[in-house]
């Protein structure tokens, strides 16, 4: 008997240990948020002493070295109006927090010089054929260029997924000179994609604007 019963004592610990194992996490954590594990940072980000942070190893550089990002809140509100030719624009400086499905809007943009446009691309300086995957993201989203030439992977609601890279700024905060093609401001959910990226989702160009949803490939 005395056996028996030294046995009992170790496998009920075993027993209670097994079934008191905490939950795995599923929260989706940003730049420097606190992290336990791998999976509870977003995109490219890495859970390094604690914190949600960029990934040496592949070069990412959504947290720009651990300096926090702009405000990149679902609370994000209007910074101010903008006025072009009579009509009053909301101006952002921050876009809804980036996730592994973030909500946007696709826009259609021509990259090319004299295309709708304007300048050429903020991230190099330069301008893109139509025939690529390029996208422009909104100020919040563009991050003060810590997104140029990172590839984000769009999906559209047809279910056809791309990818594409970063150039540009879909500026919400100012517009309507030369320098931004006449354009008014963008909203803070924008994805502005080339034809390419249009025509790779198999998406209508003549309708504009579709939903999407985007994250980092």
């Amino acid at each position: 008997m005395a056996s028996n019963l030294g046995l009992l004592v170790p496998l009920t610990l075993i027993v209670f240990s097994v079934v008191s194992l905490p939950l795995p996490s599923t929260a989706i954590s940003s730049c420097n948020d606190a992290c336990k594990t791998l999976d509870d940072c977003a995109g490219q980000l890495i859970c390094i002493n604690g914190k949600c942070n960029d990934d040496p190893d592949i070069g990412s550089t959504e947290c720009r070295h651990g300096s926090s990002p702009p405000p990149t809140t679902d609370n994000c509100k209007s910074s101010g109006t903008l006025v072009c030719d009579g009509k009053s624009y909301p101006t952002y400086t921050c876009s809804p927090a980036v996730t592994s499905s973030t909500t946007a809007s696709l826009t259609l943009n021509d990259f090319s010089q004299g295309g709708d446009g304007g300048g050429p691309s903020y991230c190099d300086g330069n301008y893109h054929n139509n025939s690529e995957r390029v996208v422009a993201l909104s100020t919040g989203w563009f991050n003060n260029k810590s997104r140029c030439f990172n590839m984000i992977r769009i999906t559209a609601s047809n279910g056809k997924s791309v990818t594409a890279k970063v150039v540009d700024e879909c500026d919400s905060r100012a517009g309507c000179d030369k320098e931004h093609g006449g354009q008014p401001p963008c909203q803070n959910n924008i994805v502005d994609g080339s034809s390419a990226v249009w025509d790779a989702l198999g998406l209508n160009k003549d309708l504009g604007v579709v939903p999407v949803t985007w994250s980092m490939a």
